[in-house]
């Protein structure tokens, strides 16, 4: 009895060390030890300069300018581009330069640099700054040297419409002065670095891009006067008489190209018309994210000291202020000009830049031409959004914990005493509680009377009673799960869209002032009579405007439906516009379409337009097989024009070796990881399947996994997750007359029982509500995934943009040595409709949409104008080589799309992919047997084929009468060759 008794304790013990959460390694925020030998990464850098201001102090009067000839190790050029020393250092394709610098004093410094960009599109240079070989915080791994941006022209042109195009933008080649700063412009100021008495070594490596580096400083932080001693300083200036008036949506400068002008169709913005859409504006959406600037050109006629007013309109964070720094030829003029607060504003109004009692500011300016930027800036909020990040980590460990001790379905009947488990658990809920208490009172602090009323204010007081509920009865959380850490009503995605919500600060601004105090500023907003007639004036307009909705079109001009926002048809119409049109003579009508399903409602009612693009690859096939798409083999260059594409992709757009469509768009299934914490953890990237069960103990022992496609469906297993392991595995989805499934094949069997055994056997993540967030986070360092999580990465992940890569799809060993690695692409496809009267000028048009040219210049325009979350992910592989990406990127999406295997589509198709589904829950959830599941599940499959085979003509009274030609790559890679190769 007592050897039972001790047995029982061990194996209880022994289940608590297993289960108890692991003090996070990844996250700089879930520890205070600075200097721990564990972390994967480098503490966070207000972790380390809080540490050394306990020592150390701001270094005084200090400045060490240091030439290209002084570095070590550097590449050395005389193409100087106009700079003033006779070289200059070129950093290219991860170049270092060490420099030495000596300083007089311990003490905290700040570094600058001047550079030129070299490389040609979207991409900033970046570099990383390490300290006697190390980097000193994690941020200094990632330093952006920032593009200057202006447009193209200084007048706005129009559309056929008469409405305002957003201008050409184009990069300002010239020197840059730079600082190394935080890349998620969160600290408000350049980032301190700790050189210590005498002779110190930096190391500035190429990260990103190209640039020519010149001179580069080190210097004590730069100390700005208060308003009372910069009033002071300028005191015996005259104020002269005088009212400038400048227009926001012109401005000489700006450090990215998408903060654009916005056409506000309202009378109380300058200029406005009726009828046409003027772009009157700058910002909103486009101006949000912390660290982007936008500089104007100002000339004053007489010296003194000048106000500076800004009509300003904030609607998108309702009772929200957001923040901006005004700086005055580059510099902040006095310490209350860094993160000025821009009140929350419904309507238009003119607000002049003011201290807390209400009294306007006066900045001096010499006579004639001065720079104006305003730098968006988040840095009030930053500590607040600091510890949601933490806490998001720490709540998703709690979530895990709580699952490795129940298990991925827990017993609801069951009662849990979760604190004999987790004893901790109370206290985490108390402290996250706390921090939110603090939180609430610096966002106060920040926003003021309007707190409560704010998003922000409103979510923290969400979010602490969900915590509260749920820490009043621990026992019940491994049930409550989706309201702690998985799913979109949990804690962990309230904390998410809060921290998401602080970093945005959007301003709309329509002009602004510089004028005396006297100046009587015009009226932010016009008189309710004026607002009545110009709407009054709108609406009648309206019967007559046509723009991009879908209406008649005269019968020479070829009507296209396209599934996108408005965005890209304006940008698609314009090019047709300019190129197209003007070449051939053919005018074309691009319309908004606003449901995909009404492509076939259209047809039905002879409505249908003469060309469709943006919709999804499986439409084309459900037209066709009811005669309603054009075969696009029946054009005579088809097999030339389709050579620029891969052949997998026309997979679900062929019915009987016919094309009904050509791939648009292309999706990518290749594997992110995080190049930091692997290396950290000296685990290397995983080529194989067998690499990837490799890998998974090691992960799993540091609290981590690998991220498989399937955890991130919720609910039915779609295609695209499940047929690659099929693929890869050598089976197939259909018999080779398509009258039936081949699921119950060795090979196919083979990779569905892989595909369960990641869960069953090697545990992988059985949900995961968002990999972006869990690979941002660093809880999933590795794991497949698609478009849409790399354009989140490059878009909206700055803290980690140089800690992470991606490789090509896992896959399976052949005996030839080479790696099956096929996996799905789906994307958008573009049509011909039968019934439409221009099928050769239609098939010229998509053509001409498909072509290299076309589809290089959209994704080009489209990044350059709406900013870098519009990547565009072209078909054409031509194209696709020249998009403004990462090179090293691109090279792995091509050879991943030597891969790509999209499923066919057959009549009966949807029950295939169903059961599929139903294979992995049975098999994953209620422990049956693959093989028996399969069986079962061939026989549904096949009684529905043969059903949908009757009802299309193939079939009759159980037996063939005419045979269904499966897509096959052969025929489709047969069509690509050339004469030569045949």
């Amino acid at each position: 009895m007592l050897k039972a008794r001790l047995m029982k304790s061990l194996m209880v013990v022994m289940m608590i060390a297993s289960i108890v959460p692991t003090p996070s390694v990844l996250s700089v925020a879930a520890t205070n030890d600075s200097s721990s030998e564990n972390a994967i990464m480098e503490p966070a850098y207000g972790q380390v300069l809080a540490s050394w201001k306990k020592s150390v102090k701001d270094a005084e009067l200090y400045t060490n300018e240091m030439m290209p000839s002084s570095f070590e190790k550097a590449t050395l050029t005389g193409d100087t581009h106009g700079y003033a020393e006779r070289e200059v250092a070129t950093l290219a394709g991860g170049d270092s330069v060490t420099i030495d610098v000596t300083v007089p004093e311990d003490g905290l410094y700040t570094i600058g640099f001047d550079y030129y960009k070299l490389n040609d599109g979207l991409i900033n240079p970046e570099l990383s700054i390490a300290v006697a070989g190390k980097f000193p915080f994690y941020e200094s791994r990632r330093i952006i040297a920032p593009t200057i941006w202006k447009n193209k022209t200084a007048k706005f042109e129009t559309n056929k419409y008469g409405n305002e195009l957003i201008p050409e933008q184009v990069a300002v080649a010239k020197w840059q002065t730079g600082m190394a700063e935080d890349p998620n412009y969160l600290e408000g100021e350049p980032l301190r670095y700790f050189l210590k008495k005498g002779r110190n070594e930096l190391t500035l490596t190429n990260t990103a891009g190209a640039m020519l580096l010149g001179n580069v400083r080190v210097e004590s932080p730069i100390q700005t006067p208060d308003y009372a001693d910069y009033r002071e300083q300028h005191k015996d200036a005259e104020s002269p008489r005088e009212l400038l008036t400048y227009e926001a949506e012109k401005p000489k400068t700006k450090n990215n190209s998408y903060t654009r002008p916005v056409a506000k169709k309202d009378i109380s913005v300058e200029p406005y018309d009726t009828k046409r859409l003027l772009l009157n504006t700058l910002g909103g959406d486009s101006w949000q994210s912390s660290g982007q600037s936008v500089t104007y050109s100002v000339k004053v006629p007489e010296s003194g000291r000048y106000q500076l007013s800004f009509k300003v309109l904030q609607e998108d964070k309702p009772n929200s202020p957001v923040f901006r720094t005004v700086k005055v030829d580059g510099a902040v003029p006095f310490a209350e000009l860094a993160h000025y607060r821009f009140d929350p504003v419904a309507k238009w109004e003119n607000q002049t830049l003011s201290g807390k009692d209400g009294k306007p500011f006066e900045v001096y300016l010499e006579a004639g031409k001065h720079d104006l930027t305003l730098v968006a800036d988040a840095s009030p909020v930053a500590p607040i959004i600091l510890d949601l990040k933490a806490m998001m980590l720490e709540v998703g460990d709690l979530g895990l914990s709580v699952k490795k001790l129940t298990g991925n379905q827990p017993d609801a009947a069951r009662d849990w005493k979760l604190e004999e488990y987790l004893p901790n658990v109370t206290k985490q809920f108390d402290g996250w509680i706390a921090t939110l208490k603090a939180d609430q009172k610096a966002l106060a602090k920040v926003y003021g009377e309007s707190t409560k009323r704010s998003t922000e204010g409103v979510s923290l007081a969400l979010i602490m009673d969900k915590l509260k509920k749920l820490k009043a009865e621990p026992d019940k959380i491994p049930t409550r799960l989706s309201e702690l850490s998985e799913g979109s009503s949990s804690v962990t995605q309230a904390l998410g869209d809060l921290q998401s919500t602080l970093e945005k600060q959007p301003l709309l601004m329509d002009r602004f002032y510089v004028h005396d105090g006297k100046a009587d500023l015009p009226n932010a907003r016009a008189s309710f009579l004026k607002k009545f007639g110009s709407k009054s004036k709108e609406f009648f307009a309206s019967f007559t405007q046509d723009t991009y909705s879908t209406t008649d079109v005269d019968a020479d001009t070829i009507e296209v439906w396209v599934s996108r926002s408005q965005q890209y048809v304006e940008l698609m119409q314009n090019m047709a516009d300019s190129t197209f049109t003007k070449k051939t003579g053919k005018k074309v009508k691009f319309s908004v379409m606003p449901n995909e399903q009404k492509l076939i409602l259209a047809n039905s009612g002879n409505q249908q337009p003469d060309v469709a693009l943006g919709v999804s690859v499986g439409t084309p096939y459900e037209l066709a097989i009811r005669g309603a798409a054009t075969d696009l083999t029946q054009f005579t260059d088809f097999k030339e024009v389709i050579r620029n594409f891969s052949p997998g992709a026309f997979m679900p757009m062929m019915v009987d070796n016919k094309v009904y469509a050509l791939p648009e768009t292309q999706d990518f299934y290749v594997q992110f990881y995080r190049k930091d914490i692997l290396n950290k953890l000296k685990i290397p990237v995983p080529d194989t399947w067998n690499d990837v069960t490799g890998i998974l103990p090691e992960l799993q022992r540091n609290g981590l996994s690998y991220f498989v496609p399937l955890s991130g469906s919720a609910g039915s297993k779609p295609f695209m997750f499940t047929a690659p392991f099929i693929y890869q595995f050598g089976g197939d989805l259909y018999a080779k007359d398509g009258m039936s499934a081949a699921i119950d094949s060795e090979e196919s069997v083979a990779g569905l029982k892989f595909m369960t055994d990641l869960y069953s056997l090697y545990s992988v993540p059985l949900q995961v509500p968002n990999f972006y967030h869990s690979f941002r986070y660093g809880t999933l360092p590795v794991g497949i995934s698609n478009f849409e999580t790399y354009v989140k990465l490059m878009s909206a992940a700055p803290e980690i943009a140089n800690s992470w890569d991606i490789a090509v799809h896992p896959g399976v060993p052949q005996q030839d040595g080479s790696v099956s690695r096929w996996a799905t692409g789906s994307g958008q496809s573009a049509m011909i409709f039968d019934k439409s009267k221009k099928q050769d000028e239609s098939w010229e048009l998509l053509k001409w949409w498909m072509s290299t040219k076309t589809q290089s210049d959209f994704a080009t325009n489209l990044q350059t104008i709406y900013g870098p979350e519009y990547m565009w992910n072209t078909a054409n592989l031509e194209a696709f080589k020249e998009l403004p990406w990462p090179e090293k990127h691109k090279e792995v999406i091509l050879e991943q799309w030597k891969y790509l295997k999209e499923v066919p589509k057959t009549p009966g198709s949807y029950m295939l992919e169903r059961e599929i589904s139903n294979v992995w829950t049975d098999t994953v959830f209620y422990g049956a047997n693959i093989r028996a599941a399969v069986d079962s599940s061939s026989i549904i499959v096949d009684r529905e084929i043969r059903r949908k085979m009757e009802e299309f003509g193939y079939m009759k009274d159980g037996k063939v009468v005419k045979p269904y030609i499966v897509p096959q790559m052969d025929t489709v890679e047969d069509w690509m060759k050339t004469d030569e190769k045949k």
